[in-house]
């Protein structure tokens, strides 16, 4: 039997997913500062708390001994165009694990159940962004068998 489980994000979570927010936002701002401030919130405490209630963008956490080490923020998109098949795809809009338990495979324990959700829905794919200022995110990325979509490029002017 696991010691863990893996289950929907809820109120008495806010403030081990703020932590884990915030230990991204570092990740993000020491790969590029011209984009990502030092300190601040992606969302705020009721943004966060709507989007643990909407059934379209379910929160999972990682819990171990009744502590929160890991999150994956998904988004369920329903995508049609005239150009486009109609598909149904699972945006991974964020995962993260605990700076002090990577390497315990928590992050692949997380995306696995991801899949298996994405599956559970009918979705055609699991898409996500990594920067490539990241590098252990890509790593991780390609070792679960992702493959690139599409390339985002710029032109900094400043």
């Amino acid at each position: 039997m696991a010691d863990y489980i893996i289950r929907r994000a809820e109120v008495r979570d806010l403030e081990a997913v703020n932590a884990l927010l915030r230990q991204v936002l570092r990740i993000h701002h020491d790969a590029r500062p011209d984009l990502f401030r030092p300190k601040g919130k992606k969302y705020s405490d009721d943004e966060l708390l709507g989007i643990f209630r909407n059934p379209e963008t379910p929160v999972f956490v990682y819990e171990k001994d009744g502590a929160v080490f890991g999150y994956a923020f998904c988004a369920i998109q329903h995508i049609s165009s005239g150009c486009l098949q109609d598909i149904t795809s699972l945006y991974l809009d964020d995962l993260c694990v605990d700076e002090r338990c990577r390497g315990q495979h928590i992050g692949r324990t997380l995306f696995e159940h991801v899949r298996e959700y994405a599956l559970s829905q009918g979705c055609h794919n699991i898409t996500l962004h990594a920067w490539n200022g990241n590098p252990a995110a890509l790593s991780f990325y390609t070792s679960l068998g992702l493959t690139p979509q599409y390339t985002s490029l710029e032109l900094l002017l400043h």
